[in-house]
């Protein structure tokens, strides 16, 4: 487990996403993870009935997924905050995994920071079935498009 820290470390990460990290690695078994990952969802606040709308939708689930992007201006770039909601409960703990990773990040840090191989590291995306995976790295692709969209704003 020390080697998997270490190589956590070395990566763009946030305390958020290390602390997430840290919880799923004393857990024995996915089983155990997997309802940690559920209460991580329970612990999202919900979207409004406003925000569940076309734009917001992340196109590759399979199930419904909506993402927000906010961003703040400031002197060294923008910041963008990241808020998400689903219909499924696994998947709404993925999107709190993926928010915790990317959110309240520099744009420039986020476009540049590939979450799959940490979400790897941490053995999520090889206990997912195939859709989900899918899902989940449509929703790092549509965080990182809005990060380049916000760097060239």
């Amino acid at each position: 487990m020390g080697r998997l820290r270490g190589y956590i470390a070395a990566m763009k990460t946030t305390a958020a996403f290390d602390e997430i990290a840290d919880n799923l690695s004393f857990l024995d078994d996915w089983e155990d993870r997997y309802r940690y990952i559920i209460e991580l969802g329970q612990e999202l606040a919900p979207l409004s009935d406003d925000e569940r709308n076309a734009d917001n939708k992340v196109h590759g689930c399979a199930s419904q997924v909506w993402l927000v992007t906010e961003s703040e201006a400031k002197d060294d770039g923008t910041v963008l905050t990241f808020r998400g909601d689903s219909d499924a409960m696994i998947v709404r703990g993925l999107v709190a995994i993926v928010l915790a990773l990317y959110s309240g990040r520099m744009a420039a840090d986020i476009a540049e920071t590939d979450a799959l191989p940490i979400l790897d590291s941490i053995g999520l995306r090889e206990h997912l079935s195939t859709q989900r995976s899918n899902g989940l790295a449509a929703m790092v692709k549509r965080l990182q498009a809005d990060a380049q969209a916000a760097t060239q704003a």
